[in-house]
């Protein structure tokens, strides 16, 4: 490439990365809607639940839509909503998924929910074969893989967790490998129709706008579409531009256009595994077996993936590139040409059904065998120079940075080594769960799993937060009560999470301890209740015990801790009878960080006691808008003379113990 062509390029580059960079930091969103009452545009997608509708609505801007009640839609259809719109929350905890930026990838600013829907006009041919194409899909017992691999709708549930523990989830993302098999297919087809290259070119490229259409313009396939189409324009009309700057032009390109792709994980996995398999192809092709040369596709995949799990998912299976070597012949050769030859030939579909049982069945024997490491979540921009030193080291492999890449895993698995004290009150909506971390990796306790009927709150929150910030165990799950919204992820943690011990509240066991109870026999962890103390690395926390009552709420076990010199205290949902027993019983005065008890209800925090222990800091941990009116005014009233910090208006709340000053950080959303 001639200089000036390089210094144009790379000055794109550079503006770009500005550009993008100023966009992102800023916050800066290109509305064309604000508080409008109506939308008016067309159903781009749409999902039905259980008893209501989500909608993406493309009017002057993209909205994502909410209805309750029954519907009666096709994708394409023009119509006219009424309703309130509102701007999408941010997440609640620290490192976790966030709906906002999310929403933001796919250029959706606003949330709208639906009180009346007017159809205005019907949809056009190409939503009319689109739509037919998902009537047809939906008549197989398939449909769910069918959706995956030609919709590109992901709606696999468990097993969608499953593939993601075993490092294969990307094999369920339409992606280059799709692609790939889609446009090889079509040449032949066309190669014995017309020898005319541009021609046939013409006809694919014509497929592939079609085939973004049919999948929502999600970012893999954008990506693997335009870099078919502009490899192949390069190599048509003989361009001077290597394959790795296409893939460049086009990465800045698509962020030019929405920076915020940024937060899209098919797009961030998609560009760095391509920048990777093209960059050092050569590696690749060195063997001539078709099973080393997945091994080591697969191996670059994964080392390439790593600094995008580190800001994201937090966790790798060591076993993946081998696993891989399973999978992606079985997914690739056989049940992805199936699912397209199955949507013309109906006939087929009992065979794809019996061999998606062996793929699943596959991945459930072999996710036992996992091997987990977690890696903690760490700034971009370090996460930045673990991306520059993996090239350095495949720019030329030798054993010394082989070694040196091992040891920086090694010390990020164990980074918790280095962290100070903190507490983190956990937002997990109408419930209460909090995660103290002692300092260098001493100990950590966790109080509390909540419990939601309708969210599967450990793997959704607990555990990716417990993850994030490098933790491997828990040394004490401590329950206050056997309430569902104290509790009720407590099966959920143990079958995901190493536990060593748990700790139960006074009085009789009832059916949701009685079942975690036997799950804990079987796995062989330690359980005990109606203690008086636990001793973990010379950090002493007490329950407070006073006596057996007849409500669960307030044989709630109160701990109360010194740590670093700060006095914290954790009241369950003890109501005003156990407080005032607390009181006659123990000399506690002046505590910093109170966990108010019973999430801020009427019947706990009385005057008396809050005036007596003197709180700096009251934390209520509370859903949004709650049908139990939580918390009272009168609770707010008696805690006027403490800093108040609320779940559901500050998000998770952190109290960092570092050069013995307590500091406090909100996730706000």
């Amino acid at each position: 490439m001639k200089k000036s062509k390089k210094i144009l390029l790379y000055s794109f580059y550079l503006l770009s990365f500005v550009y993008i960079f100023i966009i992102i930091n800023s916050g800066i969103k290109f509305f064309k809607y604000h508080n409008e009452s109506t939308v008016t545009g067309i159903i781009t997608s749409y999902q039905k639940y259980d008893d209501y509708y989500v909608l993406d609505i493309k009017g002057k801007e993209k909205v994502k839509a909410y209805y309750y009640g029954k519907l009666n839609i096709k994708l394409g259809l023009k119509v006219k909503v009424y309703g309130e719109m509102s701007i999408p929350s941010s997440n609640t905890n620290f490192h976790l998924f966030n709906y906002q930026n999310y929403l933001l990838s796919k250029k959706i600013y606003h949330l709208f929910y639906i009180e009346k829907i007017e159809i205005i006009k019907k949809e056009n041919v190409f939503y009319k074969i689109k739509n037919h194409l998902k009537e047809k899909i939906n008549k197989s017992k398939n449909n769910k893989y069918l959706n995956l691999f030609i919709t590109g709708e992901n709606n696999l549930d468990e097993m969608k967790n499953v593939y993601q523990e075993l490092g294969i989830s990307h094999l369920f993302a339409i992606s280059g490998m799709h692609i790939t098999l889609l446009t090889t297919i079509l040449y032949k087809i066309l190669n014995k129709i017309s020898k005319k290259k541009k021609f046939n070119f013409s006809l694919i490229s014509f497929f592939l706008f079609f085939y973004m259409f049919l999948t929502n313009y999600t970012a893999s396939v954008l990506r693997a579409s335009f870099l078919f189409i502009l490899i192949n324009i390069k190599n048509i009309y003989s361009f001077k531009i290597d394959n790795l700057n296409i893939l460049l032009i086009l990465f800045f390109v698509l962020l030019d256009i929405n920076p915020y792709y940024l937060y899209d994980l098919g797009f961030l996995f998609s560009f760095c595994i391509s920048y990777a398999l093209i960059k050092y192809n050569y590696l690749i092709n060195r063997f001539n077996n078709y099973f080393i040369k997945i091994f080591i596709t697969s191996l670059i995949s994964f080392i390439f993936s790593i600094p995008i799990i580190i800001l994201n998912i937090y966790s790798i299976n060591l076993l993946s590139p081998f696993i891989n070597c399973i999978f992606v012949p079985f997914v690739s050769l056989i049940i992805f040409p199936l699912s397209l030859i199955t949507l013309v030939f109906s006939f087929l579909d009992p065979i794809l059904y019996y061999l998606i049982i062996l793929l699943e069945s596959l991945a459930k024997f072999f996710v036992n065998f996992k091997c987990e490491i977690i890696l903690p979540w760490l700034n971009v921009y370090i996460v930045i120079l673990y991306f520059i030193y993996i090239n350095f080291m495949f720019k030329k492999i030798n054993l010394k940075k082989i070694i040196v890449f091992i040891i920086i895993i090694f010390i990020h698995n164990n980074i918790g080594y280095f962290y100070k004290t903190n507490i983190t009150f956990i937002d997990i909506g109408q419930g209460d769960s909090t995660l103290i971390n002692l300092k260098q990796n001493q100990g950590n306790i966790l109080i509390d799993t909540g419990g939601n009927y309708n969210k599967d709150l450990a793997k959704q929150i607990i555990i990716p937060a417990l993850k994030s910030k490098g933790i491997k165990r828990i040394d004490y799950l401590i329950l206050t009560h056997g309430d569902f919204d104290h509790m009720g992820e407590a099966i959920n943690l143990v079958n995901n999470f190493k536990v060593e011990k748990v700790i139960f509240n006074c009085g009789e066991f009832n059916d949701l301890e009685k079942d975690l109870i036997k799950l804990l026999n079987k796995k062989k962890i330690k359980y005990d209740s109606c203690i008086n103390e636990i001793n973990i690395s010379n950090n002493k926390f007490y329950f407070l015990q006073t006596e057996y009552y007849d409500n669960e709420n307030d044989n709630s076990n109160v701990i109360y801790t010194e740590l670093n010199g700060y006095k914290f205290m954790f009241m369950g949902d003890a109501g005003i009878d156990k407080e005032k027993d607390i009181l006659d019983k123990y000399n506690i005065s002046d505590v910093d960080v109170l966990k108010v008890g019973h999430h801020g209800s009427k019947t706990s925090s009385s005057k008396e006691f809050i005036d007596e222990i003197n709180p700096k800091y009251s934390i209520i941990s509370v859903g949004k808008n709650n049908r139990y009116g939580h918390p009272s005014k009168e609770v707010l009233n008696n805690l006027e003379n403490t800093k108040i910090y609320r779940t559901d208006q500050d998000g998770s709340i952190m109290f960092k113990i570092k050069n013995n000053k307590l500091k406090v950080k909100t996730c706000s959303p």
